[in-house]
């Protein structure tokens, strides 16, 4: 399962919650709207940038939009 750390009027945010949706992978949403979402993005990957991308399972966190989707459609092809 995914972590997705988001703020609602990023379209970078929304970029990868349409690729996500579009390949039906299964995410959790953290709105940094929220202030223990938000301090969460902070410990866990040090700044307050989004979207940011947690891989439960591996352990891999990730930034940019782009890097994010190319890890995803590397980890799950269609």
């Amino acid at each position: 399962m995914y972590n997705l750390y988001i703020l609602k009027t990023c379209p970078f945010c929304k970029k990868v919650i349409d690729y996500m949706d579009s390949k039906n992978i299964s995410y959790n949403i953290l709105d940094v709207s929220e202030p223990n979402n938000y301090q969460s993005l902070i410990d866990i990957g040090g700044k307050s940038q989004v979207p940011f991308l947690i891989d439960n399972e591996s352990g891999i966190t990730l930034y940019e939009s782009d890097d994010i989707i190319n890890y995803l459609n590397e980890k799950n092809p269609a």
